[in-house]
C-alpha cells in the first residue's frame, strides 16, 4: 500500500515537472522573439520607473514596430494627446497583440510610463493604460519597472490578480 502511494505521488511529480516546463513558452517568448527583451537587455535600460509620467489620450490606431535594431516586434500605439501624436510601447508581439490588450481605435485611455529617446525619435514606454474606471492593461511594474514578459508564470499570475 504504501509503495503504489510513494509510486502515485513520483509519477504525479513527474507528470506535474513535465506540465510546467511544457506550458512554459506560454508565457514567455522562445529564445528567438525574447530577443533585446530582456530583463537586462538595452532597450529595457530605456525605461526609467524613477522619472514616470502620465498621458491622456485617444488611441488612433496600433502598429507593430521593431523598438531597436534585432529585437522582436513590439505591439505599439498612435496616441493623440491634443493634437500631439505620441508612440507608445507597449510590450513584445508574442506578450499581447493588438486585440489582447482590450484597448481599441478610438478608446479615451490614460497612459502611466516614461519617456524615452529611441532612435533620435521620442517615445513612450507604457507601464499601464487605462480605459475608463474598470479596465486596465498593465505591462510593467509601476515601482520600479519590471516588464511583465520576464516575469514566472507564477508571478505574473500574482501581479494579475492584483489588479
Amino acid at each position: 500500500m504504501q509503495t503504489q502511494l510513494k509510486k502515485s505521488f513520483f509519477l504525479l511529480s513527474v507528470a506535474s515537472f513535465l506540465l510546467f516546463f511544457a506550458f512554459s513558452p506560454l508565457y514567455a517568448g522562445s529564445e528567438k522573439e525574447m530577443q533585446g527583451w530582456g530583463i537586462d537587455d538595452e532597450y529595457n535600460q530605456f525605461y526609467n520607473p524613477k522619472e514616470l509620467d502620465k498621458l491622456k489620450g485617444t488611441v488612433i490606431k496600433f502598429k507593430k514596430i521593431e523598438p531597436l535594431p534585432g529585437m522582436s516586434k513590439a505591439t505599439a500605439l498612435i496616441l493623440d494627446e491634443g493634437g500631439d501624436k505620441i508612440v507608445v510601447h507597449l510590450c513584445p508581439v508574442w506578450f499581447a497583440t493588438s486585440k489582447e490588450t482590450g484597448i481599441r481605435r478610438g478608446d479615451k485611455v490614460k497612459i502611466k510610463g516614461s519617456w524615452a529617446e529611441i532612435d533620435g525619435e521620442d517615445v513612450f514606454l507604457a507601464s499601464k493604460v487605462k480605459k475608463g474606471e474598470n479596465y486596465q492593461f498593465k505591462v510593467r511594474l509601476t515601482k520600479d519597472g519590471t516588464p511583465f514578459w520576464t516575469m514566472t508564470p507564477e508571478e505574473l499570475a500574482y501581479e494579475r490578480s492584483q489588479e
